[in-house]
């Protein structure tokens, strides 16, 4: 741990012969990619690299796919300590290919951040809380946006669309806006009021809709024809892994190579889940983490949980959830395209997959507030919770050293509080200040 502060505030830079990209410079230079082709991650099937795709023929997610051999041979574990502590030092394992197509706001390293108040009264091993809210934006939808926008740049895409529950929308809209595409984002109705002006202001055009975020996929995958838009939302289409897998590669870079016993991770779409599992075979068949892995725990909210459904049951594939309902609106995902995917790592990794409940919830996040103060979003307290809760089950050990995803920032988010007022007009009452709980 003591190498992390170093990690994240390094702002040195270098570049090497076979990848030149100068960040923070206007005059960015080309650089290098390793992708070889695009993968159907259910059948295997091949598809190019260098052409817009969403969903493989079967309808299910595609996998960008490296010549790795070629990559471990670029790059090494040195040059990333020279480069700037943002996700585009691992350009290596990313799909661009021309420096001019990326669009940048600024997608910092996140911090691993120690909870010793919890870990100490819950009497368990090393709690670390990546705090993904300090992306552009606010969460850590700005990674895979950020790298979904800049490949449907570098593709020609004039237009793009997306359902979200709030902070993917604003991501997209952030991103697009740089990058001059014009998008349209849909809403349900009930998605926090804060969202949704983030994401009309920064230029989307933006709806709210009577139904859920599956519903409002429906609505952006019906209109594809008649509104000319390329379909972004998570999973359908190959690039927004490849920028949440950059969580994955951070991480690793932080614990010095070294993973850690446990991951919870707040679960709708599954894409970071995912995109860290790609990024954890990446690493290892370069050579630079052994076969050791993470068990990926999936957490979800108890009113709508079909991940947790499927993993008890063992099943491959989720049934959609009926009438979801949660505080947590960003797991709040009745039906996951990757449902599979996820569902698969959490298994090969010897993880599971838990829910909580918004009391849980609620109890968590004023927790981290009081104690450790770190402000959580509802989808990262739930993580807290679900550690509380399988801490006490067994299924995570006190020994265990955990990394628990805070995904947002929970400045965006409503907080419960209390507090007092004082009437300047009338002397002031030390002893009622004093003695306030």
């Amino acid at each position: 741990m003591d190498n992390m502060e170093e990690l994240i505030t390094s702002n040195s830079h270098q570049t090497n012969s076979r990848s030149v990209f100068t960040l923070g410079s206007s005059q960015m230079k080309e650089f290098s990619t390793f992708v070889t082709h695009l993968e159907c991650s259910y059948t295997g099937e091949f598809y190019s690299a260098d052409e817009l795709h969403g969903l493989s023929k079967e309808g299910k997610p595609l996998l960008v796919r490296y010549d790795l051999d070629a990559l471990s041979k670029a790059v090494t574990k040195q040059d990333l300590v020279n480069r700037l502590p943002e996700f585009w030092r691992y350009r290596e394992f990313l799909p661009i290919r021309h420096s001019k197509n990326v669009v940048r706001l600024g997608e910092v390293m996140t911090p691993l951040l120690p909870a010793p108040k919890i870990r100490e009264e819950m009497k368990c091993g090393e709690i670390l809380i990546k705090d993904e809210g300090r992306l552009p934006t606010g969460s850590f939808k700005a990674r895979g946006l950020a790298m979904a926008v800049a490949m449907a740049k570098e593709l020609g895409v004039e237009r793009m669309a997306m359902p979200t529950n709030g902070n993917a929308g604003a991501a997209l809209a952030a991103y697009c806006s740089r990058a001059g595409i014009e998008t349209f984002v849909f809403c349900p109705e009930d998605t926090p009021k804060v969202n949704v002006e983030e994401i009309a202001f920064q230029g989307a055009k933006t709806f709210l809709a009577n139904g859920y975020i599956t519903d409002c996929g429906r609505l952006v995958g019906e209109g594809k024809e008649v509104m000319n838009w390329f379909d972004t939302s998570t999973l359908k289409e190959p690039y927004r892994i490849e920028g949440k897998k950059t969580m994955g590669l951070e991480l690793a870079e932080q614990l010095n190579w070294e993973m850690p016993d446990v991951i919870l991770y707040p679960t709708g779409g599954g894409t970071g889940l995912i995109g860290m599992w790609k990024a954890f075979d990446e690493l290892e068949a370069i050579g630079w983490i052994g076969s050791k892995r993470p068990r990926m725990v999936a957490v979800q909210a108890e009113g709508c949980a079909p991940i947790v459904k499927a993993f008890d049951e063992g099943e491959r594939h989720a049934k959609p959830w009926k009438d979801a309902k949660t505080i947590a609106a960003g797991i709040r995902v009745p039906a996951a395209v990757g449902d599979f995917l996820i569902l698969d790592a959490v298994r090969d990794s010897k993880g599971f997959a838990v829910a909580v409940s918004d009391k849980e919830i609620n109890m968590a996040h004023k927790e981290c507030a009081i104690k450790e103060g770190l402000l959580l979003c509802p989808e990262g307290a739930a993580t807290l919770a679900a550690l509380k809760k399988e801490l006490k089950s067994g299924r995570i050990k006190p020994e265990e050293r955990v990394v628990l995803f805070n995904c947002a920032t929970g400045l965006k988010y409503p907080m419960e509080t209390e507090h007092k007022s004082i009437d300047l007009r009338k002397i002031i009452d030390y002893d009622f200040i004093r003695n306030v709980s």
